[in-house]
């Protein structure tokens, strides 16, 4: 058992050893740079295969490894904790063979670009997170390598950060992660309640208890079940959100191929693989995922069809095929669904490598074979077929209908805000939180009722505030501050249900306040040197002539968002888990405020430092591009 420890951690280890590695090596050293992540790949992949092979003779059945205590309490605990079962096995060996693959395939494909050092150090960092997040044994750790894989996903779609379209879209797919975010974090709150505990992944394969639990809180249960169903969705672009990938088709070919072609994009199945023991025991869950499987597998094919680039139709073939994957797993055929991605991660990786030269293949062969006749028949006739037609064009609406739903809602209501500038957050935010801490102070005098929505109240100031500033475009600094604000909002309607000790205190605005102040140099450094190109209503470019201060914002960033990089990531967890069960609403709106703070913090980045450089004697890439 022991030994069998340390190669679960040398799974983590190793691809971290290489990033770390990797960024010492300097840019021009392309041979070295392959050269590492190719054999530190391969060494993984061997010591994954002879585990697989003796843990597949000696006796398979799931083993549970809890590394590390980084916080312990009586009423929280966060613990790294590993697993490995079937599903881990079989998305071990596929990730590793396709990423040796991909870098193998990228060593030359992208000899002398510009952004080689940088495309090899995120593509180890995505295996890391990868590796991290398919062996966590608890949510916590799911989450923590949840967030990695999305930073990643975003830095390897804006790969060409200097054009306008990869920036922009890089920023939607960011989005939906986050709103995928929401559902996760809901669902740990969740689990969180329903045992009293952190419960890992090892614990759910109980099926009697689970199901005796589950018929004691068949309503909390099923709005965790959803919670996982929305995160899975988000991150596998099942319907409503299918409409991500193809946009995330602007990075290298290399990079589409093992994110959004065969890995990546197979998480959200894997979350619910993970969870199954959960929510089969939810019959009404369970037909939501099957009919949701079926229509993303439907609208997928319709899509693909009518596509006029080769990344869009390979895109939209490989959301038909999770559909179908997510059906099985509902009929609860895991084992066909383990055998499915395997197949379907190899084919759309093979699909995408060639697809440059596929695009020759389809040319000789419509110069040389004439036009097929196309026979009638019920579905491609008449109305009907023009209907259909019409929908796949317009890949049935679903980007609109995000937008309108969604996003939109959010800009009117912050665009509602106006009136608060610079000098009206002094005379109006300050005062009402300084009012708030005296609520917290005077909290046992004030009556039951009063105390009993204080809470909700003060979160949802903190998500108005960051809907302020996600539709801010004048002042950037104003659009930090709210966020960073926002944060100390949530502090203070957490503090009227349960007092955070000072040691949680610390933890979660340790890393708010050590950010936001970094933030506010970064940018106050850059208003000097750039006053007139200094706003959110355009892509700036300024990482041209400004790199380390691009640098120092996107750590501050980070940091203020809850990336595993700074202590606010466990104090987030530690925030939910002072939220009572039954404060639906407190918990909503807290979700809410993370994710729309964390999209506003980016794309104030990415608007600053991202795109097409502003002045007209540098080069610029067209719009287009």
């Amino acid at each position: 058992m022991m030994s069998s420890n340390y190669f679960i951690i040398g799974f983590v280890l190793i691809p971290l050893l290489g990033f770390l590695i990797s960024l010492l090596i300097p840019a021009n050293r392309e041979k070295s740079l392959a050269s590492l992540a190719f054999y530190l790949l391969a060494l993984n992949g061997l010591a994954l295969v002879a585990f697989s092979f003796w843990w597949l003779v000696s006796n398979p059945v799931p083993m549970n490894f809890r590394e590390w205590s980084l916080y312990d309490s009586k009423e929280y605990t966060f613990v790294i904790d590993f697993y490995f079962d079937a599903v881990s096995c079989v998305y071990l060996l596929v990730g590793a063979l396709i990423s040796l693959l991909v870098v193998r395939f990228s060593r030359y494909y992208l000899h002398r670009e510009p952004g080689y050092k940088r495309y090899f150090n995120t593509i180890l960092f995505f295996y890391l997170a990868y590796n991290f997040t398919v062996l966590s044994g608890n949510f916590e750790t799911l989450f923590a390598g949840w967030e990695m894989l999305g930073i990643s996903s975003f830095l390897l779609i804006a790969f060409y950060r200097d054009r306008y379209l990869p920036v922009r879209n890089s920023l939607k797919v960011f989005s939906i992660y986050r709103i995928g975010d929401v559902g996760i974090l809901l669902a740990m709150w969740g689990m969180h309640h329903l045992w009293h505990q952190n419960i890992f992944f090892s614990e759910l394969v109980d099926s009697n208890a689970v199901s005796a639990h589950i018929s004691k809180h068949v309503v909390f249960s099923s709005f965790i079940g959803l919670s996982i169903l929305l995160a899975a969705s988000a991150k596998s672009a099942l319907v409503p959100f299918s409409s991500w990938l193809p946009r995330a088709m602007e990075g290298p070919t290399p990079s589409s191929a093992i994110f959004y072609g065969s890995l990546s994009v197979h998480f959200g199945l894997f979350l619910l693989m993970r969870t199954e023991h959960f929510w089969q025991h939810l019959d009404g869950l369970r037909w939501t995922i099957g009919v949701l499987g079926f229509f993303t597998a439907a609208i997928g094919f319709l899509v693909a069809r009518v596509q006029v680039t080769v990344k869009s139709q390979i895109a939209y073939a490989s959301i038909t095929q999770i559909g179908i994957m997510v059906l099985e797993l509902a009929l609860g055929l895991e084992k066909l669904v383990l055998f499915h991605f395997a197949g379907n991660a190899f084919l759309r990786t093979y699909q995408l490598l060639v697809s440059p030269s596929i695009i020759s293949y389809v040319i000789r062969d419509q110069t040389y074979h004439a036009e097929k006749e196309v026979r009638s028949n019920f579905f491609n006739s008449g109305r009907l077929a023009c209907s259909y037609y019409l929908l796949a064009l317009k890949e049935w609406n679903l980007e609109a209908f995000l937008n309108r739903v969604v996003f939109r809602n959010i800009k009117l209501i912050g665009r509602r805000l106006d009136f608060f500038t610079p000098m009206n957050v002094a005379f109006i935010v300050f005062p009402l939180y300084a009012l708030g801490v005296w609520l917290l102070v005077n909290r046992e005098q004030l009556p039951a009722e009063v105390l009993r929505y204080l809470p909700g109240l003060f979160a949802f100031f903190a998500m108005i505030m960051v809907f302020k500033s996600f539709s801010e475009r004048r002042y950037p600094r104003l659009a930090w501050v709210m966020v960073v604000m926002a944060h100390f909002w949530v502090y203070l309607s957490i503090s009227f249900n349960e007092m955070l000790t000072l040691q949680q205190s610390v933890l979660y605005l340790g890393g708010i306040i050590s950010g936001g102040v970094l933030g506010l140099i970064a940018l106050n450094l850059l208003r000097k040197r750039e006053r007139e190109f200094f706003d959110l209503n355009a892509y700036y470019g300024h990482y041209y002539e400004y790199p380390r201060l691009a640098a120092l914002l996107f750590i501050a960033v980070l940091s203020v968002m809850g990336f595993p990089v700074s202590s606010t990531f466990l104090g987030e967890d530690l925030v939910f888990s002072h939220i009572h069960e039954d404060q639906y609403v407190l918990a909503i709106f807290n979700s809410i405020m993370y994710i729309v703070g964390g999209i506003s913090l980016i794309r104030i980045f990415a608007r600053l430092f991202w795109g097409p450089h502003i002045k007209t004697y540098h080069s610029r890439t067209l719009k287009s591009a």
